[in-house]
């Protein structure tokens, strides 16, 4: 294959390839993901928003598309670099190959790249903008593009969506109201699969409609970028303190922590795939994870909030986990709807169930009284 596209980093390092997908050029967050499959539902994450994903395992499209896996309705990330790049994927559920999705989603790629490389200078050195062009672009231009190129800090509003929809199951016990920052569609099937009817609002409603709604619980989903770019949630989410159940997941997790008075802060590299140990600090139990992430929250700013760490990452020891048991908030900081990934998690959705439950009983005991 001739070598016919690169990558620039800000730093100047550059990385030959071969490019697919769309054939355009793309300013882009530079990030990487150490799953050894899911690139599907990785690709269709709106966590993604406007980052460039480097897998790190090397065979990436060996099982194509098919049209049941997708996370949402977009493919999210602007750009995919890939070791070696499958052109004849083979399963019985595919419908179309990744590069013929990722034409279809303007998804610009580039194979070929010595991926161990660079996903070790991004771990060492830290995420950066990266740029996608042809190989014949000089450096200089191409750095000249980086530094006047600023990366969008609206991903959120981008990716939330526009007005209120339904997602129902038959005999249901109770009702959520999901705040979509980014919403993963999983996470609704999982609600649904726990008899749990879903009302999903936009990121920017606020929390005299969600009470309107009369929800049992509140959902805050996970989403792109940097949860200071949103504290518009973070003031709905500490209105709703204490009033109802509460239930955040990556984002949503940062999200309760800022509406409680504490902190967050931008990680180095971030947390990135289906493989991440994390300690349940309740049970004691170590859980595989999956994660997309840049950002967490600061265990020092906690102090006074109400919230206690339930949950600590093995390899660098940050916080995985919050709770409030008297006020009723959960939240984790990886995915616990797993897809893709593994399902030693999945018992949050149960856990918040049970807050909701005994909401419900609390209130129904003090009209009882009244």
């Amino acid at each position: 294959m001739k070598h016919d596209r690169k990558l620039i980093l800000e730093n100047g390092s550059e990385y030959i390839g071969t490019g697919f997908g769309a054939d355009r050029d793309v300013v882009c967050e530079i990030v990487f993901n150490t799953s050894m499959t899911g690139y599907q539902e990785i690709l269709s994450d709106p966590s993604y928003t406007g980052q460039g994903i480097v897998m790190s395992y090397p065979l990436i499209g060996n099982y194509g598309i098919n049209d049941e896996d997708n996370e949402s309705r977009i493919v999210a990330p602007k750009a995919l670099i890939i070791r070696d790049l499958c052109l004849s994927p083979s399963n019985f559920r595919a419908t179309k190959s990744l590069e013929e999705w990722m034409q279809e989603n303007a998804v610009a790629g580039i194979s070929g790249v010595d991926t161990r490389k660079l996903v070790r200078q991004i771990r060492n050195t830290g995420t950066m903008k990266g740029l996608i062009t042809d190989a014949g672009t000089p450096l200089e231009s191409g750095l000249e593009i980086l530094e006047k190129t600023e990366l969008p800090r609206d991903n959120v509003a981008v990716r939330s969506c526009k007005k209120k929809w339904y997602a129902r199951t038959s005999n249901p016990c109770f009702h959520i109201v999901a705040i979509d920052c980014g919403i993963k569609l999983n996470i609704i099937r999982q609600f649904n699969q726990n008899k749990c009817n879903v009302t999903i609002v936009p990121y920017d409603t606020d929390a005299s409609e969600i009470l309107s709604l009369s929800p049992d619980g509140v959902f805050v989903s996970n989403g792109p970028g940097d949860p200071k770019d949103v504290l518009l949630v973070a003031e709905t989410l500490s209105q709703l303190r204490g009033k109802i159940p509460l239930f955040g997941i990556c984002l949503g997790h940062q999200l309760l922590a800022l509406s409680c008075g504490a902190q967050t802060y931008k990680l180095k590299f971030g947390h990135r795939g289906g493989n991440h140990p994390v300690k349940n600090l309740i049970t004691g139990k170590t859980e595989i994870t999956s994660q997309n992430h840049s950002y967490a929250v600061d265990e020092n700013s906690l102090e006074g909030t109400g919230l206690h760490v339930t949950h600590r990452n093995l390899l660098d020891g940050t916080v995985e986990g919050l709770r409030n048991e008297e006020e009723r908030i959960i939240s984790v900081q990886y995915h616990p709807e797993s897809a893709p990934g593994p399902c030693d998690s999945d018992y949050l959705f149960t856990e918040f169930i049970r807050m909701m439950q005994e909401f419900g009983n609390l209130n129904t005991n003090s009209l009882e009284r009244i």
